[in-house]
């Protein structure tokens, strides 16, 4: 096999160009049948292979850098800079990741896993190169999805200033998460179709070097905007003062070599824009792009997941309850970033489509749109991974709360995640969402409380928060449904020493430890804390008098989190009773199978029940 010569970067310049197609067959077989078993992002890597293959045999690596833009893409990369054998472990625990990480690799050069960034991130790296006098090439990978966050364009904005090069590799497969959206979706389709305009620039441009008139080329090159304008509607990059070239086929190696040739020469940034098809070389990948997007282990021969969902997750629990109360409730909008699919909002989306909007990976402006909905008189649910929640921090402060507007969060993939890693961990929602005055923030026990918490929210008539984790929602615990009261928590057991106060899926684990305590001659009681923000003062009052140990339970860092809110109520009424706080480290947590991560982290049953005895002793 080709790809076994490929030992280290570089390695592929020793390629015969004739094998080049070969050596991308085999690339594509490999990530299929290696991802088959590992799970992992497969649509978007069998997009990038020649365009990945096409960038290695222009540049040096490391000294010339690539920034992947999201970094889900980056599996070509990692095959071609020698990290082959790390596919047996993609995104396990101890190994190799799923996503750029300068860690693993100096050919990673910026550590990647959120959208919009490349941009700026390359942008730095150029203006680093040219204040150190480096002679160095920069190139962002960036896809059309992640053009439609507005960082991208901030970054874009200042990069039309530079007067060195910088290479701007637009992989346009018309397919982010979900179907790209808006605006810059329509102006993208539209230069797809332009071939007259490309077939005269090639010709042309060809013709004149041949016969080595470089200073006609250049006054030619000045003038060809005003030409574009009329073949190309819009030119949007070059009326920002950026060089656009393309498109072109980002699957045609030959003709991507030699536009990153062109590339290369320009004074300023440049953007080279290639047309790829997502899932290529993989028919079930090619025909639900989407669900390739991020796959489980998968049979190679059908496509189908080796372990089929048998029971419902709480993401379509979320989506079910959704659905009914926009069938009872007109007012009741739906919001998501770029996710209808992974956020449960595709069937809301089919029943009520003037009642769901898709903003595109645009978080910052989902929420602000949110507030302006709200402050019209509509109740917007903005459905957002906790991660994504993150980058709106300040049109959730700014926008929602200071308004005090009634806008829900439905914040899907709270806590630990797994293989994506530490870009994904949801870990950190209680505590930056605690911060901000008038915020509400639930977690609910079961699938049950998911569905209540959801109505009470809707009808809240303020800013309130519904996290909740990843995977197959607890169905047990059904006899304990009270009613949901704002800030009100919930006796499940209550007896002996030690009481276990748990937010949200960790109420499942605190019956574990109640198990092994009881196993051990401890008598315990739980409590379902439901509310983070505002806290149950009154049955912590309760729990004090008639118990040694309070021990609080959460999926989130300690810093800002439930356990501190619950230190610092117990320190401001001076209470000597034991408090034990189990939270995650303020750390980030890596990939690896969530089981795994748990107990490394320190909030498995075992190692709670230990820290209890220990207590206790």
């Amino acid at each position: 096999m080709i790809l076994e010569t490929i030992e280290k970067e570089n390695d592929i310049k020793n390629v015969d160009p004739q094998d080049l197609n070969l050596l991308a067959e085999e690339i594509r077989d490999f990530l299929i049948h290696k991802i088959s078993v590992t799970g992992g992002h497969l649509g978007s890597n069998l997009g990038a292979v020649e365009l990945t293959m096409a960038l290695h045999l222009s540049l040096n690596l490391p000294k010339d850098k690539i920034v992947w833009d999201v970094g889900h893409q980056s599996y070509t990369h990692k095959l071609l800079t020698g990290r082959r054998a790390g596919f047996e472990h993609l995104r396990k625990y101890g190994g190799m990741s799923g996503f750029p990480k300068r860690k693993e690799s100096e050919c990673d050069c910026f550590d990647t896993g959120h959208s919009s960034t490349s941009v700026s991130a390359g942008l730095g790296l150029v203006k680093a190169r040219d204040l150190r006098g480096e002679d160095s090439t920069i190139v962002s990978v960036i896809g059309d999805g992640s053009l439609t966050g507005g960082m991208a364009y901030e970054a874009l904005n200042n990069a039309a200033r530079i007067k060195s090069n910088y290479i701007i590799v637009l992989n346009d497969n018309n397919m982010s998460i979900s179907e790209n959206v808006g605006g810059m979706s329509k102006y993208l389709n539209n230069i797809r179709t332009a071939d007259k305009y490309l077939d005269i620039k090639e010709g042309v441009y060809n013709s004149l070097m041949d016969r080595k008139l470089d200073p006609l080329v250049e006054r030619i090159r000045r003038a060809k905007s005003s030409v574009k304008q009329l073949v190309i509607p819009g030119m949007f990059f070059e009326d920002m003062g950026i060089t656009y070239l393309g498109p072109v086929d980002g699957h045609n190696i030959n003709a991507l070599l030699k536009v990153f040739r062109e590339a290369k020469r320009c004074k300023s940034a440049v953007i080279v824009h290639v047309i790829t098809q997502k899932g290529k070389g993989f028919l079930p990948a090619e025909k639900h792009p989407a669900r390739f997007h991020g796959a489980e282990p998968f049979d190679v021969e059908t496509g189908l997941p080796l372990k089929p969902k048998t029971k419902s997750n709480y993401t379509d629990v979320f989506s079910t309850v959704m659905c009914k109360l926009g069938d009872r409730d007109p007012d009741i909008v739906a919001i998501t970033a770029a996710m209808p699919d992974g956020t449960g909002l595709k069937r809301f989306r089919n029943l009520y489509p003037d009642r769901f909007f898709d903003v595109g990976i645009a978080e910052e402006h989902a929420v602000t749109f949110a507030a302006g909905l709200a402050a019209g008189g509509m109740k917007p649910v903005v459905a957002i991974y906790s991660s994504f929640l993150q980058r709106a921090y300040d049109q959730i402060l700014h926008d929602v709360c200071i308004q005090n507007l009634p806008v829900v969060f439905a914040i899907d993939r709270a806590g630990l995640v797994g293989s994506d890693g530490e870009t994904h961990q949801g870990i950190f929602d209680l505590s930056y969402l605690s911060s901000i005055p008038n915020m509400h923030i639930m977690a609910p026990k079961n699938k049950w409380e998911l569905s209540d918490m959801l109505k009470f929210a809707i009808k809240f008539g303020g800013p309130i928060a519904l996290r909740y984790p990843r995977g197959e929602a607890y169905d047990e615990l059904k006899e304990f449904r009270d009613p949901i009261i704002l800030g009100k928590a919930e006796w499940l057991v209550k007896d002996g020493q030690v009481a276990l106060l748990a937010v949200g899926s960790m109420v499942k684990t605190a019956f574990h430890v109640w198990n092994a305590l009881v196993e051990k001659g401890y008598g315990c009681s739980i409590i379902n804390a439901r509310f983070v923000k505002p806290i149950d003062t009154d049955i912590i009052d309760e729990a004090v008098k008639d118990h040694m140990l309070i021990v609080t339970m959460e999926e989130n860092v300690a810093s800002g989190g439930f356990g501190e809110k619950v230190r610092d109520y117990l320190g401001s009424v001076k209470s000597d009773v034991k408090l034990l706080n189990i939270t995650i480290p303020d750390e980030y947590v890596e990939h690896g199978n969530v089981d795994i991560l748990r107990k490394e982290v320190g909030i498995d049953a075992k190692t709670i029940t230990d820290k209890i005895l220990r207590g206790l002793e």
